[in-house]
């Protein structure tokens, strides 16, 4: 009898193979539909029976049959074993295809780099310097012109400034037929046309490649250059300039001086203060494309400076007085025939240079047409020597040294020779005749400031001499100032001491003789004379004083009063040399002189006549002197007139009330 196998309880046996086969087939089918619905879910299971695996092709394949087993299995050994998917192609990984591209990008880079570094450092240096030259010849170089800064008068009206006006300008690359181009353009600008070719001309710059800029005329009317640009020239243009005016013409002309084409100062305050007035000029730079392409290419180089403009400078000058001391200086130097003339008028109390008037005078506005000596300045630049008007210096040294004071007697004669030299007097007196100081003064008596000049002695009137501002430049403000000379103590032969006290001798110019009276006039005490009252700034929002002018007491007060009160006998005494300098209303000191023009070294015969004088006396406002160098005459007929028109001028401008009082009473020696 056969045993039965286990699971034989459930109604199966062993040897029922087809019931088996039946139902394992259908477990087998059931298996396969739930493998496929949990595979999804990522799980296996173990079906009763066998174990199923995932094959190759994806299928499930049945296992062997756990020994000892019978119809059923475990419920463990239903769960499925995970599926694991197939790998994917290699570049369909992100990982990978990162670094891929980074490696291709560095590589891309290195190539870059290494090319680079061929173009600058491997390559011949014939290379480089071609590279270097391409690139110089695409750039243009337009100059900015900076705006000149204004020469204004003390209450700032303008003197000389700059109006708005055009330049034209050629580009030698773009010129075609240079010489036709030029036979257009002379006429209108006025410049020849070999100039202008040669301007026109290709050509290299300085610093290597082609000039692409080139100044055909600066200052051009604006009128003319729109003409210009209607002719439409290749390579030919005008851009935004200015141009240099003077408004008053030749009001102050010898002072103020003028500018050149191209805006530089080249005489007076334009070339003393040109680096101040002419600011920074300004430069673009751009690059430009070739032939019809010729403008600035968009995106490509540039680079632009902008101009500084320049300061302004605003002198100590009076415009309205200026005008009045030419004008009286003109009509009586065209009256008396004079070669050259200067007057200027200074305020006593602070050395401020009010008016400063030559003759002749000149059209700045057309300097080119005037000779160099016409546009002199007469006052700081032409030496004299001073003749009588130094007595007062020589006088006011030994009143100081208290050597002689207003009533003190000299005795005179009617002539002194010394050195061999004979020194007599205009007005001559008998042997042994004394003088009083006024007397020696209003007479200009030679022989008596010679005695005085003996008593101080050589080195002591050097000294004054010096102390009163002789013998070395003033710096009032304008270039190429004459220093003058004086002798030194080891110089002076016999004859200087008859020469030197009565200012012959001695060599000196209107500015310096009339600052040296201005010290007289303030009481003793020397104030250096000077022009410029301050800078202001481009934008005009700040002014800054110029420097406090040098100061040095010369004489004690009482000192210089006593001396300008006995100089008013020059003016008010009956025979005096200087009657014609009276001014109406006002009392009057000053000093005749009669010298000789210093020409190259050499001294002129003609007669360089001047009048020195301050007013009113009593506390004197302004210290005014005429210089005229003419064939005939003395300096009380020839300067003393315009003195008291130009001293009447100043003190009716200024308001200055009329002296309260009469003029002193001299001692006075019959």
């Amino acid at each position: 009898m056969a045993r039965p196998t286990a699971g034989a309880g459930r109604g199966r046996t062993a040897a029922d193979p087809r019931r088996t086969s039946a139902r394992t087939d259908s477990r087998s089918a059931a298996g396969r539909a739930e493998n496929r619905t949990i595979a999804g879910r990522g799980e296996n299971r173990t079906t009763a029976g066998r174990t199923d695996r995932r094959s190759g092709s994806g299928r499930f394949a049945p296992g062997p049959r756990r020994s000892g087993g019978g119809a059923g299995t475990r419920p463990e050994d239903r769960r499925l074993k995970p599926v694991i998917p197939a790998e994917p192609p290699r570049l369909a990984n992100s990982t990978k295809r990162l670094r891929l591209g980074t490696v291709l990008a560095l590589s891309l880079f290195m190539m870059i780099g290494v090319r680079l570094v061929v173009l600058q450092v491997m390559d011949s240096p014939a290379a480089a310097q071609s590279l270097l030259e391409q690139r110089k010849n695409r750039l243009t170089e337009i100059v900015l012109p900076a705006p000149r800064g204004s020469i204004l008068d003390r209450s700032g009206a303008v003197l000389a400034h700059s109006v708005e006006a055009r330049y034209v300008y050629a580009d030698p690359v773009l010129v075609e037929k240079p010489a036709e181009v030029a036979a257009q353009l002379s006429p209108l600008l006025g410049v020849p046309k070999s100039e202008l070719a040669a301007l026109m001309a290709k050509k290299k710059r300085p610093g290597g490649g082609e000039s692409r800029f080139e100044f055909l005329a600066r200052g051009v009317d604006i009128a003319v250059a729109e003409r210009i640009e209607k002719l439409n020239l290749a390579g030919i243009g005008s851009r935004r300039d200015e141009r240099r005016d003077v408004p008053g013409a030749d009001l102050a002309a010898n002072l103020i001086g003028f500018t050149g084409d191209d805006h530089t100062g080249l005489e007076g305050i334009e070339a003393r203060y040109d680096e101040l007035l002419r600011g920074t000029n300004g430069l673009k730079v751009y690059e430009t494309g070739r032939g019809d392409l010729a403008k600035e290419i968009p995106g490509g180089y540039r680079r632009e400076t902008p101009a500084a403009p320049g300061s302004s400078v605003q002198l100590t000058i009076d415009r309205d007085l200026q005008f009045e001391v030419q004008r009286y200086l003109s009509q009586q130097m065209e009256k008396i025939n004079a070669t050259v003339a200067g007057a200027i008028v200074l305020n006593a109390q602070t050395g401020e240079v009010l008016a400063q008037a030559s003759y002749p005078t000149y059209n700045a506005q057309k300097a080119s047409e005037f000779t160099p000596k016409e546009r002199e300045d007469a006052v700081s630049s032409v030496i004299s020597d001073p003749g009588s008007t130094h007595k007062a210096f020589t006088i006011g040294a030994a009143m100081q040294e208290g050597l002689v004071n207003k009533n003190s007697d000299i005795t005179v004669g009617r002539a002194m020779r010394l050195g061999g030299k004979l020194f007599t007097d205009t007005h001559p007196f008998p042997n042994g005749t004394k003088l009083s100081i006024p007397q020696v003064l209003a007479y200009s008596s030679n022989v008596g400031s010679i005695r005085i000049g003996q008593m101080l002695g050589k080195e002591k009137l050097y000294e004054y001499q010096q102390k009163f501002g002789l013998g070395r430049p003033t710096n009032e403000g304008m270039p190429g100032e004459a220093p003058g000379r004086l002798l030194t103590p080891d110089e002076w032969s016999g004859s200087a001491w008859g020469s030197v006290p009565i200012g012959h001798s001695v060599d000196a110019t209107l500015l310096q003789m009339a600052a040296g009276y201005a010290a007289i006039a303030n009481d003793g005490v020397y104030i250096q004379p000077h022009l410029i009252k301050g800078t202001i700034s481009a934008r005009g929002d700040k002014l800054t004083p110029a420097a406090p002018p040098e100061t040095h007491r010369v004489l004690d007060t009482q000192v210089a009063r006593d001396l300008r009160e006995m100089m008013e006998a020059v003016v008010d005494s009956k025979g005096a040399t200087g009657t014609q300098a009276k001014v109406e209303g006002y009392r009057v000191s000053g000093k005749t002189g009669t010298g000789s023009l210093l020409v190259d070294g050499q001294y002129t015969n003609h007669n360089a006549g001047s009048f020195i004088g301050m007013a009113p006396a009593e506390k004197p406002q302004f210290v005014v002197g005429v210089f005229a160098d003419v064939p005939n005459g003395t300096g009380g007929v020839i300067a003393a007139p315009a003195f008291s028109k130009m001293m009447g001028s100043a003190l009716l401008h200024y308001r200055v009330p009329p002296s309260g009082s009469k003029p002193p009473t001299f001692h006075w020696k019959e």
